[in-house]
């Protein structure tokens, strides 16, 4: 039996290369543009405070509100390796922690992404966690309290957390809560921080900055998502996420009209409901005459 060998070090003053799927971090001394992200409140501070003592992190709020890119400018400000790991049902404990191979006639151990974090000292995100089997999610429970390590059945190797290494977990409380919901046992080991979408003049910057577009336009753009979150009570299971307007702003920074892009971008993702996209249309035909 082998174990795949692990990344090599270079020439001094460069590290090991960092995990697939990772975003690296910035190289010593050099200037690199953070991934754009606007703060809700403290959360930079609350984080920067986790991450020094060794806390794991569990995100909050409504899909497209901004969670996944705080991760990512958190682990860039943080100067860490991201390992980023979408959940789903059939997540199971070996996609996280590694499976035997066969390569050239030789049994050989290849990590998964949770143990190439552990080992490298990486933060780990896990998005939409509640997706995963329950079976699957309390692997994570020795990494998330006071002895920080990754037991690997399969091999018998028990490997402690290098230094900088951070579990952080995301979900919606939304749709996702009638469904599934993590066990008390498993959210008691997080900190946990609450998102919602951004104050509309915060919202107006980021969607001005991704999009590509006009103040006065992400204004209106903001102001119709306002309108349109409205809807929630009248039966619409998800509202607009910041995320939609971007991706509206883009289409109409590209040439498309602001009709047809918002109807592209925000209305037909979110429902099939004739009654509910007929509301969505009226909003916006009244919103951009």
């Amino acid at each position: 039996m082998q174990r795949e060998p692990e990344a090599a070090h270079g020439a001094p003053g460069i590290g090991p290369a960092a995990p697939q799927g990772a975003i690296p971090p910035p190289p010593q001394g050099a200037i690199s543009p953070p991934p754009y992200y606007q703060p809700q409140g403290d959360e930079v501070a609350l984080f920067e405070q986790c991450h020094e003592r060794k806390l794991a992190v569990m995100l909050k709020g409504p899909t497209g509100c901004g969670k996944t890119r705080f991760v990512e400018f958190m682990a860039w400000k943080l100067g860490r390796p991201l390992v980023t790991v979408s959940c789903h049902d059939d997540l199971t404990t070996s996609d996280l922690v590694g499976r035997f191979l066969i390569e050239g006639g030789n049994t050989v151990w290849q990590d998964g992404p949770l143990t190439r974090a552990v080992r490298s000292g990486a933060i780990c995100y896990l998005d939409e966690v509640v997706e995963a089997r329950q079976d699957t999610v309390v692997v994570l429970h020795p990494l998330t309290d006071h002895r920080r390590i990754l037991p690997i059945d399969k091999t018998g190797e028990t490997i402690e957390a290098a230094p900088g290494f951070q579990l952080v977990i995301s979900y919606n409380p939304g749709y996702q809560r009638m469904l599934k919901d993590l066990k008390p046992s498993t959210r008691q080991r997080f900190v946990g921080f609450d998102f919602d979408f951004p104050r509309p003049e915060r919202e107006m910057a980021i969607v001005a900055h991704e999009g590509g577009v006009a103040q006065a336009l992400a204004h209106e753009l903001v102001t119709l998502a306002g309108r349109l979150r409205q809807l929630h009570d009248r039966g619409l299971a998800e509202v607009p996420s910041t995320r939609l307007l971007v991706a509206a702003a883009r289409l109409i920074a590209s040439g498309i009209h602001p009709h047809q892009a918002c109807y592209a971008a925000i209305v037909a993702p979110l429902s099939d409901d004739g009654a509910l996209t007929g509301a969505m249309d009226d909003l916006i035909r009244a919103s951009f005459i």
